[in-house]
């Protein structure tokens, strides 16, 4: 006879392989074609809300690895919250105005006012970015990430540029603009002023020089020290790595309370009578050469100010002043100071009402009327700079320097401090700084270090320069009085009308000569502001742009989630328009994740031949595989990815996969209406049932927390060895052998039942597309997105929990015991299978009421063909003893001798004694021909 249809072989719809990549795109245009997304914001409707606010990507270039990322632990964020009960929308953003753009367009259409006018420029670039949005728009709907991507918002939409004029005009009317010439980095290729976080500093090799200024009054040099002329040179020297701002040299700054001494000396002969820092004596000796240094008498800084000495190569004098920013950290302890080239000092010139003189035009050239260097580039003046030193005998020292230095972040060349008119929302005329600083502390930031990395910025940070001198922007819509410093009385009022024109027509409206007369302004008095606003403020005031006038979202935020260096970027410009309008932070919670790296900790660089593409991942291995890598890699560090990492993690979504297929297969002629009660269920199902309880609130805390790794991390360990290397190894043989609706096999059905509908939920957030798919599959009427449902509440626990667990962990001591023996006898090549060995156990007291009360079930658990129990005391010397942690126990495994049954592959003693049945056991004829076996319930 075939007994081959007597066995309930698994059968499922569910795929046997993967194949992500090619049917991941169609389930994608599956839910679109549904309208998933305004599907599932009606299933919510009546839950509470969780916003996550989307930073907005820049829309330029195909989308890399930092994007998928960000993309994916937004989505995985989203998701989690739908599971957890709220109604969570997502609607994603692009950031559209800026310099990057403006570059592309002119690389195809040259500069403003060749082949285009700003008018046509602007359009081109509009046109540019909106190119850019459907290419990202591709790649992160690929990925799986489910969001309103019909419609999303852009810093390019006229209402959005309408509501940024409506921003600044709410910070215009609470007090925090300010006007002024004052120092702001400068990108010459830019032609533009910038921001704090468009700065990055990287290294860079300067000419490093000592200047000597000359006493104008020797005398009075001298007198302060109380000394007699010592013949030579007398002057203080500077050091500076900057020559090319000597020109613009107004100063030169000494600290009041810091001990100078005034050494005499000679370098290369020549007499010399220096003023130096007395800290700094050695350090300045033996770098300058300083032959027999003698200190002739030392005085404290206050007692020089005012003191006259001669620029070195202009034909003027300059004062000595005093400032605390000077120390001791390098140089000479005199600082040169340009109040039209430097922050500190430029507050140290308003201070002395130094003359703020800027020689450098903002294409990098020094102005045609600069004497002796007119018209040359500042970084290769400083040759020239350096020879006419030389030539004036004023020249000290020079040598190479490598430092860090600021740079554009998008030219990646130096900038330069240059005092130009601009537009600044100051941190303390208002308050600004204060407020921002406490709405800080009642924000939670993940990691814990963002927090104190954030203070520090926004406590030493300058005011904000927010006025660009670009083309493609938003205009900053003020009228000033033809001097350029008053404005006008109706600015708030005004930038509103200006909003409404903006938001009707677009941004041209405002540079159209009819501006005036439709705003009732008079020319004649009043100039309009050509300036466009800093990008850093489009973005950071997309919680009134978006969060504000997008009705299923509101502020503050609960989340905003970007990369590191965010920091100083849109966390903190949000922070700051948000502190300024509203006073209080847009967001209730900042997390920041690390940057992509290969496996060696490098950076991805195209010369390195390391850059990954997100979408050749997605093409190859499937988008879940690439947002488990998202999910399994620690986002608070440097993220590693390569094509090794990919395959480690391909191997463990299969081993998530296949748990699932297992459990999908072998539910075949389930409904959840044969669903047993939790107290008929055998012992083991409520083991299996009760550990993915517990894994649930794990997982749920991990979600809540963001700690997606351990999500990960417990889950696969769940589905490999709870599952995989026990349960379901475990439960193999009665959900074949036993009959189809026999209580043994409706009792593992039962348990995989609810382990299945909990699993698929736990990787939902996570694994979009598997997901989706084994929803599909589960027995009974099913909705029909996995995210319509949320945590599953049909798992339970042990009726007397620290009881059970205590008794199943002993029992899995013994089983691992036991394994570790029978292995050893499988590879001594004595047995060819568990099912080809017999054991006998002879456990301690500790331990034999749990095998006692396992009774049959010893030999399924431990998946052998038998097992008897017996006392420690009467264990033969041949037996292993193994000392567990809840007790001693003796272990012999030996060769069965009987024969096996062909149905169960169990060896057996009665297989052979049933006539009709001669390759049968006893167990498997019940099965066959009887009522079927029956075993305790727990």
């Amino acid at each position: 006879m075939d007994y081959k249809d007597t066995i309930n072989l698994p059968r499922t719809a569910f795929p046997m392989k993967a194949n992500l990549a090619n049917r991941e795109p169609g389930m994608i245009a599956s839910w679109e074609e549904a309208g998933l997304y305004a599907r599932l914001q009606e299933v919510t409707a009546d839950r509470p809300t969780w916003i996550l606010h989307d930073g907005p990507p820049y829309a330029n270039g195909d989308i890399h690895m930092g994007h998928a990322v960000n993309k994916i632990l937004k989505d995985i964020v989203v998701k989690s919250r739908l599971m957890a009960g709220f109604r969570s929308p997502y609607v994603p953003g692009w950031d559209c105005h800026g310099l990057p753009i403006e570059l592309q367009v002119e690389k195809k259409h040259g500069k403003v006012g060749k082949k285009l006018d700003a008018a046509e420029f602007r359009a081109k670039c509009r046109e540019y970015a909106g190119k850019q949005i459907e290419l990202q728009k591709t790649g992160f709907r690929r990925m799986g990430v489910v969001g309103d991507w019909d419609h999303p918002y852009e810093t390019r939409a006229r209402r959005y540029e309408a509501d940024m004029i409506r921003a600044l005009a709410a910070i215009v009317d609470a007090g925090h603009l300010t006007q002024g010439a004052k120092p702001v980095h400068w990108c010459f290729d830019c032609g533009s002023a910038l921001a704090e976080a468009e700065i990055e500093y990287r290294d860079k090799t300067s000419p490093a020089i000592d200047v000597l200024f000359p006493a104008v009054d020797r005398d009075a040099l001298l007198a302060a020290f109380g000394v007699e002329d010592p013949g030579g040179a007398v002057g203080i020297p500077i050091w500076t790595t900057t020559p090319w701002t000597l020109p613009a040299n107004q100063a030169v700054a000494l600290h009041a309370e810091l001990d100078y001494v005034l050494v005499a000396a000679a370098q290369n002969g020549n007499p010399l009578a220096l003023v130096i820092a007395a800290d700094l004596l050695d350090a300045v000796a033996e770098r300058l050469g300083l032959e027999s240094p003698r200190v002739l008498g030392t005085v404290a800084g206050a007692a020089l100010e005012h003191l006259q000495l001669r620029h070195p190569f202009y034909d003027r004098s300059v004062p000595v002043i005093l400032g605390d920013h000077v120390t001791t950290e390098a140089g000479t302890g005199a600082v040169h100071t340009a109040p039209g080239h430097g922050e500190e000092d430029f507050a140290v010139g308003r201070k002395y009402d130094l003359p703020i003189t800027n020689p450098v035009g903002g294409n990098g050239r020094y102005l045609e009327d600069t004497e002796r260097f007119g018209g040359e580039n500042v970084w290769k003046a400083n040759d020239s700079i350096i020879a006419v030193l030389a030539e004036n005998g004023v020249l000290l020292h020079n040598e190479a320097f490598e430092h860090s230095y600021p740079h554009c972040w998008r030219h990646k060349s130096p900038t330069a401090f240059r005092v130009t008119p601009q537009w600044f929302i100051s941190m303390d005329q208002a308050g600004l700084r204060e407020n921002a600083v406490a709405a800080i502390g009642g924000v939670r930031w993940v990691p814990e270090w963002g927090e104190e990395r954030i203070r520090g910025m926004v406590q030493n940070r300058p005011d904000w320069c927010i006025s660009r001198q670009r083309t493609w922007g938003v205009p900053i819509t003020l009228f000033i009085d033809h001097a350029g410093e008053k404005l006008h009385p109706d600015t708030p009022d005004l930038m509103q009308r200006a909003a409404d024109l903006v938001e009707r027509e677009g941004v041209d409206c405002w540079y159209r000569d009819d501006i005036y007369e439709r705003l009732g302004v008079d020319p004649e008095a009043w100039q309009r502001v050509t300036d466009i606003l800093d990008v850093w403020f489009d973005s950071g005031v997309s919680h009134r742009c978006v969060l504000d006038e997008r009705a299923e979202l509101r502020r503050p935020a609960e989340l905003y989630l970007e990369g590191s260096d965010q920091h100083r970027g849109w966390f903190h410009s949000s922070l700051l328009t948000s502190v300024a309008m509203h006073g209080e932070a847009p967001y209730r919670q900042v997390l920041t994740h690390g940057f992509v790296v290969d496996a060696e900790g490098r950076k991805m660089s195209k010369s390195l031949g390391n850059v990954l593409s997100p979408i050749k991942i997605m093409n190859t291995l499937g988008a879940d595989v690439m947002r488990l890598w998202v999910a399994a890699a620690d986002y608070r560090g440097e993220m590693s990815v390569s094509d090794e990492i990919l395959k480690r993690v391909s191997d463990a979504y299969r081993r998530i996969r296949n748990t699932a297929r297992f459990l999908l297969g072998n539910l075949d002629g389930f409904e959840p209406g044969d669903a047993l009660p939790a107290d008929e269920l055998l012992p083991l199902d409520r083991w299996a049932v009760d550990r993915a309880s517990l894994l649930q609130a794990e997982v749920e805390r991990a979600y809540d927390n963001y700690h997606f790794l351990q999500v990960y991390q417990k889950v696969h360990h769940f589905c490999a060895f709870d599952m995989g290397a026990f349960y379901l190894d475990v439960i193999k043989d009665r959900l074949y052998t036993t009959g189809r609706d026999s209580h043994p096999r409706r009792s593992a059905q039962t348990a995989m039942y609810h382990i299945l509908e909990a699993l698929l939920r736990w990787i939902a957030p996570v694994l979009s597309f598997t997901a989706e798919e084994i929803h599909a599959h589960v027995p009974g009427d099913r909705s029909d997105s996995v995210l319509f449902e949320t945590w599953y509440r049909g798992l339970f626990t042990f009726a007397d929990p620290d009881t059970e667990r205590g008794r199943w962990e002993r029992i899995l001591e013994v089983r691992e015991a036991v394994s570790k023996v029978t292995e050893e006898v499988r590879r001594s090549g004595r047995a060819g299978s568990s099912l080809a060995v017999e054991v006998d156990l002879w456990v301690s007291d500790e331990l034999k009421g749990e095998i006692d009360w396992l009774g049959d079930e010893l030999r399924f658990v431990l998946i052998t063909s038998d097992a008897r129990a017996h006392a420690l005391d009467s264990a033969p010397a041949e037996a292993e003893r193994v000392q567990l942690p809840h007790g001693e126990l003796a272990i012999r495994v030996t060769p069965t001798e009987h024969e096996k049954c062909v149905r169960c592959w169990h060896y057996r003693s009665d297989v052979g004694s049933h006539a009709e049945h001669p390759e049968l056991c006893g167990r498997c004829v019940e099965n066959v021909t009887g009522a079927g076996e029956r075993r305790r319930a727990a």
